[in-house]
Order: structure tokens, then sequence, then C-alpha cells
């Protein structure tokens, strides 16, 4: 399957080898694939006759038939419905529990799209700002590949994810400073090596690999979309992934019909969740961001325009709440047997601000999004 790369800002087109962002614009490229020369009931079928995981989706993956991927068995996670009662009484909430993936998050499926894409166009060496969970991915996917990866992480970083890091025998440089200091100086280091920055949307293949995550709850629901899920956001992949999947799944007649899209952060970072109230098509940095959900501090995401357009043209929107809210939810969710994170905490709380103002709807599918196992801290 052939596929082209074009701006999601301007829509210039890119060449492909090693792509980075937009020339024109430095905005994020994104990947589009010839849908129409594809059978989307074939491909269903294809789907479902190979083993679970991401990459039994390769036809619309960045992939070429004759390459194989970078894998340690990511994806094929589970569907985990929620019976919580209270005001979730009438409704079907469900966690995709991405805590299953090889390094314990979701960051493996992009990462692993990154990293197949990158070293098969050449690239021996990596760098990456990040919070932890990201870090620990590369390093894993670069150690399988026999490449070396440069990371940057915030030096509060939990002792125990900059480890994780370090096992898979990653350079690891802490940090006086929040992830924008930490990409500062991965560009930095990229611009002086030449190493690979596989910064969040600073490459392209980072959202297909995220995607997967809406396909397989898709698949897993008898191919119809949710009605709602709600995405803990910071740099917003697997948000904007999420949005493009709908899009290609219509395309391929596989689905009617779309997912209303919510996106969480934390009160003491919130930009998308400012800009989406504002109406606005970006967010401004948010100045002294404060949580304790790394993954959630991102004063600035690259992709703010494609976050907001994904919640507009949904029709869903953005929710802020307190870290407190976040961990009492992630201990409701392990009295489920859910080992969330607490960004995945994050999802239940704003999906009980949401039930209460009306937004999620009795009768309704909600899928929350449990982006880390509680171990990777």
């Amino acid at each position: 399957m052939s596929w082209r790369l074009e701006c999601g800002a301007c829509g210039r087109p890119a060449a492909r080898p090693l792509a980075t962002v937009c020339p024109d614009c430095g905005k994020p490229l994104l990947a589009r694939y010839d849908l129409a020369d594809l059978d989307g009931e074939a491909l269903r079928r294809a789907w479902a006759a190979r083993p679970a995981g991401m990459w039994r989706y390769r036809e619309i993956m960045p992939l070429d038939p004759d390459e194989e991927p970078v894998t340690l068995g990511e994806g094929g996670t589970p569907l985990l419905e929620l019976r919580l009662g209270g005001e979730f009484e009438d409704m079907t909430l469900l966690v995709k529990d991405e805590g299953l993936n090889p390094t314990g998050s979701f960051k493996d499926r992009g990462l692993c799209a990154a990293v197949t894409r990158a070293v098969h166009e050449g690239a021996t060496d990596f760098v990456i700002p990040s919070a932890g969970n990201a870090g620990a991915a590369l390093a894993a996917y670069a150690a399988r590949a026999g490449a070396s990866a440069r990371l940057f992480i915030p030096e509060d970083t939990p002792e125990g994810v900059a480890r994780r890091c370090e096992h898979y025998g990653a350079d690891t440089t802490r940090v006086d400073g929040l992830i924008d200091e930490c990409g500062r100086l991965s560009a930095e280091y990229a611009a002086e090596t030449g190493a690979f920055n596989i910064s969040t949307l600073k490459e392209p293949y980072r959202i297909e690999g995220k995607k997967t995550m809406m396909l397989e709850i898709v698949e897993s629901l008898g191919w119809r979309p949710p009605d709602a899920i709600v995405y803990p956001t910071g740099g917003g992949t697997g948000l904007i992934g999420s949005h493009k999947t709908l899009s290609e799944l219509r395309e391929l007649g596989l689905i009617e019909g779309g997912t209303r899209l919510y996106a969480v952060q934390g009160s003491g970072c919130a930009p998308i969740v400012r800009a989406h109230a504002a109406g606005a098509t970006h967010a401004e940095p948010w100045r002294d961001a404060s949580t304790e959900a790394w993954g959630l501090r991102v004063p600035g995401a690259l992709g703010d325009f494609l976050i907001l357009e994904a919640l507009r043209e949904s029709e869903g929107g953005a929710v802020a709440v307190p870290d407190e809210a976040m961990m009492t939810a992630a201990l409701e969710l392990g009295a489920a047997g859910v080992g969330a994170c607490i960004e995945g905490g994050a999802t239940l709380a704003a999906a009980r601000e949401l039930r209460r103002s009306g937004e999620l709807r009795d009768g309704e599918t909600v899928v929350l999004f449990n982006t880390a196992h509680l171990l990777t801290y």
C-alpha cells in the first residue's frame, strides 16, 4: 500500500525519507493513503484472520509490502467494561487499557511506528524529549533495532520512570525544566549530532501508531464507533490519531457516523481546554504549568490546531480536572481491577464531570483511555 505525506496545516506535499515537519510552515505532517484503491470488506476479513496486534492493520500503516516492523508485540490491548454504578449506571463505560503494552504505556505504539519507518529510511541514532513513558518506549524500540537513543527528561521525572529508560541502554540527561525545555535541548542535540529527532509531531508516524488504538476499539465493538471517548491530552497525538482513524474507516465504508472526542487536561496545565472554551483554533502556551500527571504537563503542543479541529469537528469538548480528582479516580479504577496511572484516572474524573453536565448521555457507549500502567510510576 502506498502513502504520501502532506502538511496538516497548509496541505503542502512533502518528501518521505526521514520526514520531519512541513518545510514551508513548520507544522506537523500527516500520512495519507490511497484508500479508494482498497476494498474495505476484504480488509476487514484479512485483519480478522491475523493475530492481535497493531501491525494486523498494515495496509493502512506506513509499511511497504516488503518491509517488516521493529516490533515487541505492541497493541492488541484489552477493552474492559467498568461496572461502577452511580451516575454511570445507565450507560456502557469501557476502558482501553494501554498499560499492557511492552514497556507499559501507549507510547509503544507511536514509537514503534516511528522507529520502524526511520530505520527503514536509514536512521541509526535517535533523540527525544520525554516525561518518561515515551523515553522508555524509544529506548526499547531503538535497542530492538540496534540503534542508539538519547533522552532528555525533566529533573523531577519519577525515579522508576528514569530507571526504565536506562534499563534499555539509552543515554539519559536530566533537565532543570519542563518538557518544552527538554524539546529545545533535543532539537539542539539533533542539529549538532545528526540524530533523528523523534519528538511528538516532529515526524509523521507516531500518529499512525497511536491511531491503532481506535482501530482496535471499533473492531472490538463490531465495527461500530463508540459514542464518545475521553482522552488524556498532553501532546495529543492519540486524539489526533483517533480522529484520523474514524475518517479513514468511513472512507473505507467500514463504519457510519462518528465519535465525540473529549480531551482532558490537568487544572494546572490546560491550554487546550482554555482554547476550546474560547473557540480558538490555536492554544496559547500555558505559563507555570503544574500537575503531578507528568504526561499532561505539556504547556504548548505543536499539533494544537489539529487537536482543536478534532474536538470541534467531532462535536466533542475539553475538560480540566484537579490532581486530587485524578488520583481518587485512579484508585477507583484500581478497585475495578485496572492498574491505572494518574492520567488514566484523569479520564474517569473527566467522564464524571461530563456526565454531570449532560455531555455523556443515557444509553451511550463511552471509552476511557488508561494510557500507562501504574507500575510505570
